[in-house]
């Protein structure tokens, strides 16, 4: 008899979707979308329909490794899992004995956003606190416009994309929603049926711009100026909301003043995009309630990100689009969630220092003495890929990587521990782009000798002979910690149906009882950003390209990948076929005047490195801009990088976030 086992999608995608497992005689033999589950509706993405040949891959890790070659060589042997703790143990027993514990960093990304086994819940905090490691900073995909929208808002969460079904107008702003989240797009098909204008405004024609009503091309980093001038037109046509201004907003007198500096023709010369368009949308804006955004991380990935968010979340507070259902701004849902999240620094003997992601190249210096990376892979996806690579090589460097399969960081490791996937382990998760608590049940045995992410630090716990109780804590006893008390939400619910909405009304319009701002109010003027050393007001602050006068150059993005999802799945022999390889788009005219060939291999390159790709030759992105999308294995690619070897690290404007689309660069034939 087949068993249906539900569970849930780990990857760095708003959609978090619930899945089901069939099993037959204990192997995974189908997995399909949750046809009960609001959101995912049945539907998985082209990616995630190959998770189980992905588990299956000849290529996954399935033992401990100890490298026998030299770092970067890929070279490893085969030990046991006791040999491995034990080395393991031996080191890190020394290393905080000769350096102290912040001489360890733990390293951990977003390869799976469980609140278990990833980094939602920070797992294996609790035993880098008693180790007294660094505090590691994972600011590296939407802190930006966190901290952007919060100055506005308070918090980050807004509206439920499932209301977008009763929009009116929709801005798909900076955001490729049939690539990077594709199930909101069926609420965007309801707005449409009822009438609904929708707008994409991306540098590149993507596969939503294509299928969208309009498509605005605006150059990168000038998306706060935009903001500004549809607000502009806004103030022209004398429909800003007085009363809910009055009544929901402070700082309006200083942010009025401010759109004033922005008239359509000013923000036509910035952007790039004829003044007629500018002003078009701002009557759409100034006519059409309810309206809704929807602005995801790209928009924030350059020097002033965290503002263009900061000004973008400003638009529903003069429209007055808070008041509506199908009215505001969509960022991220997450912080709706009321997860227990304890990191357990009660742990820590002392405050230890902090070692910040996108950093990884300045501080992996020799304070640095063992380097633990899991769910990640800083060397195809964290800026500065070359001097990453060139501080990885340190032998005095102790690395250990939990992974799944031989990626690029791999190939750096001392000792690699085998990691299970997500059929094979507990966990539980809450998407940034929906408002469901979703949970996995494991629907098979782990393959080969792999562990999760949990029993590695239980096991690594004993070996070492520590003795804080909750470092043995079950998952399923995290699990009940996690849920602590959210009303009508049990863990004994969960795994009985696989999810459970959040207590909220439905439809869900956000602050209709407030704002968590220190006002109480929605503040186009905010202390807090003026106390962190930012602009008191909400305003445009362009991104060092939109800002650099540089002949001859072209401003670089790295969009997601259709077929990978960040550096998943680019190892997959199908998907990396549909990729096509690394390709970098160009416009014509730039093309003719670097005698540029369409599907010839080019260098792209600036002073940081260079990465080599395919030439692909259209008007999909404009003049002056290219684009290469992200996730191919350096290793994999001809030339062994990536477009990560010539982006920047340098910090956004908040929270030190990552500037993947703010980098100039040359392409040459190679």
């Amino acid at each position: 008899m087949d068993l249906r086992v539900l569970g849930a999608c780990p990857l760095d995608c708003p959609d978090t979707c619930s899945w089901e497992v069939t099993v037959k005689d204990g192997q995974a033999v189908a997995l399909r979308g949750n046809r009960d589950h609001p959101f995912t509706r049945g539907a998985l993405c082209v990616k995630v329909n190959r998770y189980l040949e992905h588990t299956r891959a000849t290529d996954r890790i399935l033992h401990p490794l100890k490298r026998v070659g030299p770092k970067g060589s890929g070279r490893f042997e085969r030990i046991s899992w006791d040999e491995a703790l034990t080395t393991i143990a031996d080191r890190l027993t020394a290393i905080v004995a000769e350096h102290g514990g912040e001489a360890i960093w733990p390293y951990q990304g977003t390869g799976t956003l469980g609140f278990i086994q990833g980094e939602g819940g920070l797992a294996g905090r609790r035993f880098w606190n008693v180790l007294g490691a660094s505090y590691h900073d994972l600011n590296i995909c939407s802190r930006a416009g966190n901290l952007g929208t919060s100055y506005v808002n308070g918090t980050a969460g807004g509206m439920d994309p499932e209301t977008f079904a009763l929009s009116r107008l929709i801005l798909l702003w900076g955001t490729n929603t049939l690539t990077s989240g594709h199930h909101m797009w069926k609420f965007v098909q309801d707005a449409r049926a009822n009438g609904a204008h929708v707008v994409a405004i991306d540098p590149i024609r993507t596969r939503t711009a294509e299928q969208a009503d309009e498509h605005l091309p605006i150059r990168p980093g000038t998306d706060g100026a935009l903001a500004l001038g549809l607000l502009n037109v806004v103030l022209e046509e004398g429909a800003e909301d007085r009363d809910y201004l009055e009544n929901h907003t402070v700082g309006w007198d200083e942010f009025h003043a401010e759109i004033l500096k922005y008239p359509p023709s000013r923000v036509a010369e910035i952007t790039g995009l004829p003044e007629a368009d500018i002003r078009a949308l701002g009557l759409r804006l100034a006519r059409t309630r309810p309206t809704a955004i929807r602005a995801t991380m790209g928009v924030q990935r350059h020097e002033g990100g965290g503002a263009a968010m900061r000004v973008i979340s400003c638009i529903p507070g003069v429209t007055g689009d808070w008041r509506h259902p199908g009215g505001g701004v969509s960022y991220s849902t997450s912080a709706h969630f009321p997860l227990h999240v304890d990191p357990r620094d009660d742990l820590l003997e002392k405050p230890v220092r902090t070692l910040t992601m996108t950093r990884l190249a300045d501080s992996l210096d020799e304070s640095v003495k063992c380097l633990w990376v899991y769910a990640a892979n800083p060397l195809g996806s964290t800026s500065d890929q070359n001097r990453i690579r060139e501080a990885m090589r340190r032998e005095d460097l102790f690395t250990v990587v939990m992974e799944q399969f031989p990626t690029d960081t791999v190939d750096y490791a001392d000792i690699v521990l085998p990691a299970t996937m997500q059929t094979e382990h507990v966990d539980l998760h809450a998407g940034y782009g929906h408002m469901y608590v979703v949970w996995n049940e494991p629907a098979v045995e782990p393959q080969g000798e792999c562990v999760s992410t949990t029993e590695t630090f239980r096991r690594l716990a004993r070996h070492m002979g520590l003795t804080e109780p909750s470092l043995y804590d079950s998952d399923l006893e995290l699990a009940e910690q996690l849920l602590g008390g959210t009303p009508g939400i049990t863990l004994e619910r969960l795994r009985k149906e696989g999810w459970a909405r959040l207590p909220v009304p439905d439809p869900f319009v956000p602050f209709s009882d407030g704002f968590p701002t220190p006002s109480g109010k929605l503040e186009f003027v905010s202390e807090l950003a003026e106390a962190a050393g930012l602009p008191r007001v909400a305003g445009y602050v362009p991104s060092r390209t939109a800002r650099t006068a540089a002949p001859g150059k072209l401003t670089l993005i790295t969009p997601a990948q259709h077929t990978f999802l960040n550096t998943i799945f680019s190892n997959n022999p199908e998907l990396l076929r549909r990729s096509k390889g690394p390709r970098v788009m160009v416009n014509p005219v730039d093309a003719e005047a670097r005698g540029l060939t369409d599907g010839q291999l080019a260098r792209v390159f600036n002073d940081n490195g260079e990465f080599s790709a395919y030439v692909e030759i259209s008007e999909r992105v404009r003049p002056g801009v290219v684009a290469a999308p992200k996730g191919h294995w350096p290793k994999l690619s001809p030339g062994g990088a990536n477009p990560n070897a010539v982006v920047d690290e340098r910090d956004a404007d908040m929270g030190r976030g990552a500037v993947y689309h703010d980098n100039l660069v040359d392409i040459a034939p190679a």
